[in-house]
């Protein structure tokens, strides 16, 4: 989520444009792209196994089939504004839903909530002036209220820093929520299930994983797999 702001070719255009535009795209897609993954389409046509979800922000910088050159079929996702994951029982929603047909009906071995850098949702929960007139998205933010706490009593940030921070210790928030929910408390129990909490830097592209062992962020940078999950207290079934 991020205030609106003309930084594009895309958003300079007019509604009609936009709109065109988009349509152009997909009649590209279709003659030129489509024919070389027909058989790729073929088979998803009547079936997915996606091995990773992810639980990302609304934002529309992030294109995570893009970020991370998956093919479609490869990632189960779900967004939502400040890449929340409501405690299991406290609403029966999306997210909610999402997560229990992943893990249950789809056998998805990993989890991953990515937060980004500037996200509007996250300088809102810092102005909470600015979520007024938009109830729902108030209410929303709610499910942050852990990671502003944590920020406020423990921060003591240089100027420009706390955005940031709080970011990351939303990430971390959420994936506390995650662990809530039954399926999968059960399956990081037996160890059939890992969970990951990172955070997507848009200018650098950059990603930083929160290592549970170290207790902080550190970068992703492919010589090691840092994991948020505790250690499997049971041999797998």
């Amino acid at each position: 989520m991020r205030e609106q702001e003309p930084i594009s070719h895309c958003q300079s255009l007019s509604s009609d444009e936009a709109l065109t535009t988009l349509i152009q795209g997909l009649q590209n897609f279709r003659r030129d792209i489509y024919p070389q993954q027909r058989e790729l389409f073929k088979r998803l046509a009547t079936a997915q196994q996606p091995r990773i979800m992810f639980i990302t922000c609304a934002d529309s910088r992030i294109v995570l089939e893009l970020i991370t050159q998956s093919e479609p079929g490869s990632l189960f996702v779900t967004r939502n504004v400040g890449n929340v994951v409501p405690p299991y029982g406290q609403m029966n929603g999306g997210v909610s839903s999402a997560i229990e047909y992943a893990v249950l009906s789809l056998g998805v071995e990993h989890i991953i909530v990515c937060g980004h850098s500037d996200c509007g949702a996250m300088k809102a929960v810092l102005n909470p002036a600015s979520q007024e007139g938009m109830p729902t998205v108030k209410a929303w933010l709610r499910h942050t209220d852990v990671a502003r706490s944590v920020v406020e009593s423990h921060c003591n940030c240089a100027a420009g820093e706390t955005l940031d921070v709080l970011t990351e210790e939303n990430v971390v928030a959420q994936l506390d929520h995650l662990r809530t929910h039954p399926s999968v408390a059960s399956r990081l129990a037996s160890g059939r299930l890992n969970i990951h909490g990172w955070v997507y830097d848009i200018e650098s592209c950059a990603i930083r994983a929160y290592d549970a062992s170290k207790r902080r962020f550190v970068p992703l940078d492919g010589n090691s797999l840092p994991s948020a999950s505790p250690q499997p207290r049971y041999a797998q079934a």
